[in-house]
């Protein structure tokens, strides 16, 4: 999705701490001072028209007083939970006995919290998109993107940017 909205035009807040690597071959486009909002919500000024990535645990933090458009990738649990099983096998940071069924639990009970934390503030626009949806249908996904938004996107740069060969880890 951040390689989309860039292609598409937007300016990423990004400082490329984290190189491309076989977990993501074309780079991580993060900004690292966001894993610092819980405790300092002010840092969040520097993302002022531009896009960031911001992992779901920390949306909780966004302060009020500015209007956030947050554009929330859906992608199963499954799918989810198995490409960070991959990643930290890769990393070796993988810890064996971990409960695939309670881990999946905690993070559907999280997303119905993040859910219910976007939909009760007024100053947060949500726009859910399904990870498979963007894979099948870049071009609707990238329009639906510039009218949520409200500026104009380049559609077309956008949907050249989805590359199903990524889309390593099925269920």
């Amino acid at each position: 999705m951040m390689q989309m909205l860039v292609a598409g035009g937007l300016t990423p807040l990004s400082d490329g701490e984290r190189a491309a690597d076989a977990d993501n071959p074309r780079g991580y486009l993060e900004w690292e001072r966001i894993k610092t909002l819980p405790n300092d919500p002010d840092c969040i000024t520097e993302a002022e028209g531009k896009v960031v990535k911001v992992i779901s645990r920390l949306l909780l933090s966004l302060p009020a007083g500015h209007e956030y458009r947050v554009i929330f990738m859906q992608r199963p649990i499954a799918e989810v939970l198995a490409s960070q099983d991959q990643m930290m096998r890769r990393r070796g940071t993988f810890k064996e006995g971990a409960n695939p069924a309670a881990m999946a639990a905690a993070f559907e009970k999280h997303l119905r919290e993040v859910d219910g934390w976007m939909e009760g503030k007024a100053y947060v626009k949500p726009m859910r998109v399904p990870y498979h949806d963007a894979l099948k249908q870049p071009q609707e996904v990238s329009e639906r993107l510039a009218e949520f938004l409200g500026i104009p996107l380049n559609v077309e740069m956008m949907t050249k940017q989805v590359d199903a060969s990524l889309y390593r880890n099925r269920t």
